[in-house]
């Protein structure tokens, strides 16, 4: 017989259904039997290979096609941009622009000093500083990165998390200034307290203060319908009137004899330690962002609140079908992210402002974790790599001023404009030649009917 004996070894046999067949065809007794199951075998070889390819190039598109490659288009197109602009501005370029088709190397010379000195001066005022006379001296560029970046990942975080929940949380400015007057008033007006304990009440304080006032928004869009943007941006201003009277009032936040609208220092054992010693201005405050970071990603992929807070966001008709309760996941949410951006008020008040605050304390801080949460896809580590990298930006972008003369508002042309193109993905797409997702999607249904029609 042709076929495998009983006893034969299991490895000895076909592993192809299809070879097994051909070995048990006979031509002579079926004369068209042996050709078919060839072909049947040649496509279902062919069909294999396709499907490999498949896996590659599907694996491919995901790749190029993800949030985070459109995040990076979008800070190299912000980035050349602030490059025309910088070469704009320079007075050598200027210069030997003048004479630029009798020499126009020196153009070309000028313009490549232009941009590399200012993001030679960028990365020294924001990673390392090579022209320091040591490297405990280069690194403080770092630590004061790492400082700025501070309160943007904690406020990124607060208002990632209610864009997760479908709610646009426009409302960081008065969370962290109520944060600050809870700190705040805790942190001096408190006394006789051990430094663990004291240091914490106030942090909770500041915390508690923020979650509240954004608790007001949730509570008035899951009650009332009223819109969370006008909202919170009204309770901006309340929020900072309200601060400015506490700060011109005498005997509320107001310092003792004085009449500049500034808060008393932070007592000793309200103040957040600093991370790496009194030189460098890295403090406690960046471990609890952190620590904030890791929080919210167990919350969103975790737990199960954090599952309703992403069904609710879908589509709230569908997760009330499904039995979670709206209301009360549009009131929490909003509770713990105003948590989350009273953080960063609370690590300004108790860790960087630690002298006394004013109306300022928030510095723009609050509007600036939208542009962090936007570029960061409303996701934890994405988040903190924004927030970190809007840190450098600020810590270098004085650097840029001081050594190079260049104006610090270039660097806000390039936030900003990082934040036009993440508000228009198809564009970058179209410029890097990005795959859609849609189309992704349409191509594959596509070339799998067309496969089962040509099958």
């Amino acid at each position: 017989m042709s076929g495998p004996q009983p006893g034969q070894h299991s490895a000895d046999r076909p592993d192809n259904p299809l070879d097994d067949a051909l070995g048990k065809a006979d031509p002579e007794v079926e004369p068209g039997l042996v050709e078919e199951l060839e072909q049947e075998k040649a496509r279902e070889e062919a069909k294999a290979v396709d499907e490999t390819g498949d896996r590659w190039r599907d694996a491919f598109r995901q790749i190029v096609s993800g949030s985070w490659a459109v995040a990076l288009g979008a800070i190299l197109l912000a980035v050349l941009a602030g490059s025309i602009l910088i070469v704009l501005t320079d007075e050598a370029v200027q210069e030997s622009a003048g004479y630029f088709f009798a020499r126009p190397q020196d153009t070309l010379k000028a313009v490549g000093e232009a941009i590399g000195g200012a993001y030679s001066a960028l990365f020294r005022g924001a990673v390392y500083n090579y022209q320091a006379d040591s490297f405990a001296a280069g690194i403080r560029s770092l630590t004061q990165t790492l400082t700025n970046a501070t309160p943007l990942i904690a406020a990124g975080l607060g208002v990632a998390l209610a864009f997760r929940a479908g709610l646009f949380n426009i409302g960081g400015q008065g969370q962290m200034l109520m944060a600050a007057v809870g700190a705040g008033w805790v942190g001096f007006g408190v006394t006789g307290l051990p430094i663990p304990l004291h240091l914490l009440l106030a942090m909770v304080a500041g915390m508690l203060a923020a979650a509240l006032w954004a608790g007001i928004a949730g509570a008035l869009k899951a009650f009332t319908g009223a819109h969370e943007v006008i909202v919170t941006i009204m309770l901006n201003w309340i929020a900072y009137y309200l601060l400015s009277f506490f700060l011109a009032t005498p005997g509320l936040m107001q310092a003792p004899g004085s009449a500049n609208p500034r808060t008393p220092p932070i007592a000793e054992s309200a103040q957040l330690p600093p991370l790496l010693g009194e030189r460098y201005p890295l403090h406690w405050g960046f471990v609890l962002a952190l620590l904030a970071v890791a929080y919210v990603w167990w919350l969103l992929n975790r737990a199960s609140l954090g599952f309703s807070y992403r069904a609710v966001g879908e589509n709230p008709r569908a997760a009330r079908v499904a039995g979670i309760d709206v209301k009360w996941s549009t009131v929490s949410v909003m509770l713990i992210a105003g948590a989350l951006v009273g953080l960063a008020g609370v690590t300004q008040v108790l860790g960087t402002a630690t002298t006394g605050f004013g109306e300022g304390i928030d510095a723009g801080i609050g509007f600036d974790a939208i542009t962090v949460a936007l570029l960061g896809g409303s996701q934890p580590v994405g988040v903190l790599f924004a927030g970190l990298l809007f840190g450098a930006f600020k810590a270098g972008g004085s650097a840029m001023q001081a050594a190079e003369g260049i104006p610090i508002e270039i660097v806000l042309v390039v936030q900003s404009l990082i934040v036009l193109f993440i508000a228009a993905p198809p564009l970058v797409r179209a410029i890097f030649r990005l795959p859609q997702p849609a189309r992704r999607t349409t191509t594959r249904r596509k070339s799998s009917s067309t496969k089962e029609a040509t099958a």
